[in-house]
């Protein structure tokens, strides 16, 4: 009964051509600036339109549109990192919903290790005339080019899993780096009273840090939420650890940083790789030290069910690539307002409600 009395507001073509006394034929190509028209007849129609608070049905406008929508998708390689399978299933599922509307993503995979291979794929998709493009824009120096050559170009872009907003991406979708990084302060700071001298590790393994600008914010929010602490008992320690897959080696490092801070009682580890840590750690059972990281990778899940790993921030990688599709389409066939930021929520997980997580589509 709803739907019928909602059906009745409906402002079609024909109530404007009756009341302005012209064709449906006139009235279309006023609305949709086609053909030849009188200007007083337009200005009538258009004064009705608004009168009678017409809105054009975007959706049917696009199941008979014969256009096809090419959108780039700029993706690390998930073979070198698992995170990264998350948001091309994200993307994959939005293909599916959106492909009746003549949507079509062609993958662009680049090494996350290699600046000359993003370039590389970034430099084809600017050669080939892309109607949107989505990016993970990991090296942020030489993203900067390409962001404002297509900003030049008058190309939609929406950035995912890092934030550039000086050169105006339609949209960013994923988490607040910054705050992401103060809730990892709080989750290690938790229970500890700050009376006697306590030290907390920041870790960037495998990263090159300088030329991340969402790794550089998470360790910033986390840094300020012990300032704003103003306690002078604990002590921050960053620590830039490469080559994880050594695991003699990285053990080694993690040896020589913890006896240089034996106060420590927790470790943040910045990107999705708390698994490094926690294989680490499970070898040292005597340190008994808290281990705040990201992302519910298998290893991750392993490591979290057994206690090791305390508590996963979920960056929702799956619906960073979802949204991300689905924000363009919104902008290129609907013609909607995208708002800038699309903040995916900050969900602490543990291996108690770990399930509802695991079992979620996004």
């Amino acid at each position: 009964m709803e739907n019928k009395e909602s059906n009745k507001n409906i402002v079609r073509i024909k109530d404007i051509a009756e009341k302005a006394g012209v064709s449906t034929g006139t009235v279309d190509r006023v609305l949709h600036n086609r053909g030849r028209v009188s200007e007083l007849v337009q200005q009538r129609v258009l004064a009705i339109a608004k009168e009678l608070n017409y809105e054009p049905n975007m959706l049917a406008r696009a199941l008979v549109s014969k256009r096809e929508y090419r959108i780039a998708a700029l993706v690390p390689d998930a073979s070198l990192d698992d995170f990264w399978e998350g948001p091309i299933q994200g993307i994959q599922k939005a293909v599916t919903e959106l492909r009746q509307y003549g949507l079509t993503v062609r993958y662009h995979v680049f090494n996350q290790f290699n600046v000359d291979s993003f370039k590389a794929e970034a430099e084809n998709i600017s050669e080939l005339n892309y109607d949107g493009i989505l990016l993970a824009p990991l090296f942020y120096r030489e993203s900067l080019t390409y962001l404002n050559r297509w900003k030049l170009q008058g190309t939609p872009f929406n950035l995912f899993n890092t934030h550039i907003p000086d050169y105006e991406p339609l949209a960013y979708i994923g988490q607040d780096s910054y705050q992401s990084g103060v809730l990892a302060g709080k989750l290690l700071h938790y229970g500890y009273p700050g009376t006697d001298p306590v030290s907390f590790v920041v870790a960037h393994i495998d990263e090159d840090v300088a030329n991340s600008s969402h790794l550089i914010k998470k360790e910033q929010g986390f840094m300020d939420y012990f300032e704003q602490a103003r306690n002078p008992n604990f002590t921050i320690v960053r620590a830039d650890l490469q080559n994880s897959k050594n695991k003699e080696s990285f053990g080694q490092l993690w040896d020589e940083l913890l006896q240089n801070n034996p106060n420590t009682k927790g470790i943040f580890v910045s990107t999705s790789k708390a698994y490094t840590v926690a294989n680490y750690l499970q070898s040292r059972p005597n340190l008994n030290l808290r281990l705040v990281g990201y992302d519910l990778l298998q290893k991750n899940l392993n490591y979290l069910n057994q206690g090791v790993i305390n508590f996963l921030i979920n960056q929702n990688p799956k619906g960073q690539g979802y949204y991300g599709i689905h924000l363009l389409i919104d902008h290129l066939v609907f013609k909607k307002k995208i708002n800038p930021i699309k903040y995916l929520p900050l969900d602490i997980i543990t291996k108690e409600n770990l399930h509802y997580y695991v079992e979620s589509e996004l």
